[in-house]
C-alpha cells in the first residue's frame, strides 16, 4: 500500500519545522524512537499550508490558546522542559537554512529546538539568531545562511515533502507511508514492529475509502434546501 502522493525510496524520514512546539517535543523522545536511520529533513510549515490550502492554527483565535496549553500539557506530562519564545509564530526561516547549513545533523536540530523551546528564545531576530549561531557552535553559519546554495536546499525540502504527501510537522515517513504528529509516535513503533498491520483488510478498505461529498458541497446543499 502506498501513500497518496507518495514518492517515497522506502528510506526513513523526520520532517519537522522549529515553529512547531510538537516538533521540539517529539525530537525529545528521541530514545523512543525505532532504530533506524532517519533522515532529518527541515520543512517550512507555513509552505506546506499554503500548497495544502490549510490555515495556519494563528489565524483562528481559539485554536493558537488550544494548541499552545496543549504543547504545555504534552511537556508536563512528558517531563519535557518547556518554555515558549517571546511571541508566537515566529518567522523559522533562519533557524531551518542553520538546519540545512548542518546538514541536518541531529545533535544540532536538537540544540536549535532547544534554544527555541527550552530556552524560550527568539531565533528571528538578528539579535537571535546570532544568539543561536554561538549556543550551537555554528558563529559562521550568521553569514553563510544567506547563500543561494542553502535557500535552494530548503525550498527543494519543501518540494519534497510536498510530493512525498507531507502536510504537518512533526511528520515520520516510515516504509514510505506518513505518521503525523507527535503522538503518533506508538503507531510509528507498531508499525515498525509490526509492518503486515498496513496490509490488514480493514486498514486497506479504510485508506481506500472514496471521497465523499466536501464542505463546500454541503454549504451548496443547505442554500438549496436540501
Amino acid at each position: 500500500m502506498s501513500a497518496p502522493h507518495s514518492t517515497g525510496d522506502g528510506r526513513p524520514y523526520f520532517f519537522f519545522d522549529f515553529i512547531s512546539p510538537f516538533s521540539y517535543l517529539l525530537l525529545e523522545q528521541h530514545e523512543k524512537w525505532p532504530d533506524m536511520p532517519f533522515e532529518f529533513v527541515p520543512v517550512q510549515l507555513l509552505k506546506l499550508f499554503e500548497r495544502w490550502k490549510q490555515p495556519h492554527a494563528a489565524t483562528i483565535p481559539s485554536k493558537r490558546v488550544f494548541v499552545y496549553r496543549h504543547a504545555l500539557f504534552r511537556a508536563e506530562q512528558l517531563g519535557i522542559p518547556f518554555r515558549m519564545p517571546p511571541a508566537h509564530p515566529f518567522d523559522p526561516t533562519k533557524a531551518l537554512r542553520l538546519a540545512v547549513l548542518a546538514n541536518g545533523d541531529s545533535a544540532c536540530v536538537r540544540d536549535i529546538f532547544r534554544f527555541i523551546w527550552r530556552e524560550g528564545r527568539d531565533p528571528s531576530s538578528p539579535e537571535g539568531f546570532r544568539a543561536l549561531c554561538e549556543y550551537v557552535g555554528m558563529p559562521e553559519a550568521e553569514a553563510r545562511i544567506e547563500d543561494q546554495a542553502v535557500k535552494a536546499k530548503l525550498r527543494e525540502n519543501n518540494d519534497r515533502a510536498v510530493a512525498m504527501g507531507v502536510f504537518g510537522v512533526p511528520t515520520f515517513l516510515v516504509n514510505d507511508q506518513i505518521f503525523w504528529g507527535e503522538d503518533t509516535l506508538p503507531m510509528v513503533l507498531y508499525v515498525a514492529r509490526s509492518p503486515n498491520w498496513l496490509d490488514a483488510a480493514e486498514v486497506k478498505r479504510i485508506s481506500n475509502l472514496p471521497m465523499g461529498r466536501t464542505g463546500a458541497e454541503f454549504g451548496d446543499a443547505a442554500e438549496l434546501g436540501a
